[in-house]
């Protein structure tokens, strides 16, 4: 495109910026360089309320939330929509950059499948918008109540880096269909395409509607500058997909907070149900995104019985069964200890070099020779098993037999440490469901499919990948950055 181009369609945006705001715009010349237009906009315009920015991007924390605020009230003068324009904007271009995200976070992280992250944005169509807000209203002889979903106005948000750029999309498309605007602190490890796909959002979001910092994000982010966001009083609400640390850093931060934690998902297969489909399932959830989900299969408790054809049906299925001298060797290289303790210490650390790494990596590690296209690796352990206890996201499961359903789900319950984040069973037992449910209480609990038809892949329903298990909210979704309003008017108001 040529300069000339180029100064043409930047006074186009400034001119339409302009008038939308009730000022003149200027004939030819420079975009608003020149002493004139600088005279007129510091005679008619209003003061800005915080900085424009790179797109969104920011160094400093307490830059970016000014921001952030300016945004929002640019937002609130768009209606509802302003709001499902921005929403339309987001969801197509990580359709239309799904493949270039995906090798671009893929590179920086270096962890997950590249397939599963193009799927993971394509997937951004399904995220809901302000469609889930629905008012709720009540006539009467005393007359009308109104009850509407309002927003909370600056949401500051903390990304992980399993899913940099997805998270960061459904929770703009969630926050902004409440009426939002957001925050984010990325993770460190995750945060150069977070950046990114900012400023392409901003930019496209700017040229269709005049708001620039709708979504920003701090660069580099750092625990200090998720604390200044914390701490920043034009923040309301806070958002947090993490871990332990960062959760509870948000709960301690006296603001309401939204807090997607950790998660240890057992599996239980009682024999009642197609031992094959359960296989397929267990394959499919547990090597998606090399088990970088927090819902992803962690561990598989099935009757003795069966346990023999289940774990043949996995090998059917993708997947390779480990020895048990290869499952210890690997095992001695995925969890680490703090310095200072020994194999006793009851907190190992998982092995960050390993989490995410392709099923090939950790053969090589655990000495053993798989086929190509093998999506998942599996072993025969006992219940205490690193591997069981502890939440690995590698492309691993430990299978371990029990004896009775009963077993099975008390294993169950004490491999998920009480997250309450989810859960799966395979079985046509009803009585069973139902037992597990109530013994695990997960925010999740799928019966007969893979950990992702609790996201409505393979099953009904929205996917987000922040899930609020520890706050209790659930999936998130537009309601979840609300506050509820009511609106009563008093008076004889009814006609029949």
């Amino acid at each position: 495109m040529s300069s000339q181009v180029n100064e043409s369609l930047i006074r186009d945006v400034v001119a339409e910026v302009l008038a939308r705001l009730g000022q003149p715009s200027t004939n030819g010349g420079s975009a608003c360089g020149g002493n004139t237009c600088a005279s007129a906009s510091s005679r008619t315009a209003p003061a800005r309320s915080g900085p424009r920015g790179n797109f969104g991007v920011f160094q400093s924390a307490d830059e970016a939330c000014d921001a952030a605020d300016e945004a929002y009230r640019q937002l609130s003068a768009k209606g509802v929509a302003g709001r499902v324009k921005v929403i339309e904007i987001v969801k197509g271009l990580c359709e239309s950059n799904a493949a270039e995200w995906g090798r671009i976070e893929l590179e920086e992280t270096k962890i997950g499948r590249l397939d599963h992250k193009i799927e993971k944005l394509k997937g951004q169509r399904g995220i809901p918008g302000v469609e889930f807000l629905h008012p709720y209203g009540l006539s009467g002889d005393h007359g009308i109540t109104l009850e509407e979903y309002a927003p909370f106005g600056v949401i500051g948000a903390v990304t992980p880096s399993t899913h940099s750029i997805p998270t960061m999309a459904c929770n703009i498309i969630s926050m902004v269909a409440a009426g939002n605007s957001a925050v984010f602190n990325a993770h460190p490890g995750a945060y150069k395409c977070a950046v990114m796909a900012t400023k392409v959002f901003n930019q496209a979001i700017h040229r269709e509607l005049g708001i620039e910092n709708l979504a920003c994000i701090v660069e580099p982010p750092t625990i200090e500058s998720f604390n200044a966001i914390g701490r920043n009083e034009k923040v309301r609400l806070l958002c947090v997909t993490g871990g332990p640390g960062v959760v509870k850093a948000a709960m301690a931060s006296g603001k309401r907070a939204v807090c997607a934690g950790p998660g240890n998902p057992p599996v239980l297969v009682d024999g009642t149900s197609c031992l094959d489909n359960a296989a397929r399932c267990v394959v499919y959830g547990g090597a998606y995104d090399n088990n970088l989900l927090c819902i992803g299969e962690k561990e598989i408790f099935v009757l003795e019985a069966f346990a023999d054809k289940f774990m043949a049906a996995l090998e059917r299925n993708g997947a390779h069964r480990l020895t048990s001298t290869q499952v210890e060797s690997l095992a001695k290289a995925a969890f680490v200890f703090p310095a200072g303790q020994g194999a006793g210490c009851p907190h190992p650390v998982v092995n960050r070099d390993l989490i995410g790494r392709d099923p090939a990596v950790l053969a090589r590690i655990a000495g053993a020779i798989i086929p190509a296209g093998t999506q998942l690796l599996f072993a025969e352990t006992s219940a205490d098993h690193l591997f069981v206890e502890e939440e690995q996201m590698m492309p691993f499961v430990p299978v371990v037999r029990v004896k009775s359903v009963e077993e099975g789900v008390a294993l169950s319950k004490k491999a998920e440490h009480g997250y309450k984040h989810s859960a799966m069973i395979h079985s046509h037992d009803v009585s069973n469901m139902t037992q597990m449910a109530r013994a695990l209480e997960t925010t999740l609990f799928v019966k007969n499919g893979s950990c992702l038809a609790g996201l409505g892949n393979g099953g009904e329903g929205y996917a987000n990948f922040s899930i609020a298990t520890t706050t209790g909210e659930g999936i998130c979704n537009p309601r979840t950055f609300t506050r509820v309003r009511r609106c009563v008017m008093v008076d004889k108001l009814r006609i029949f």
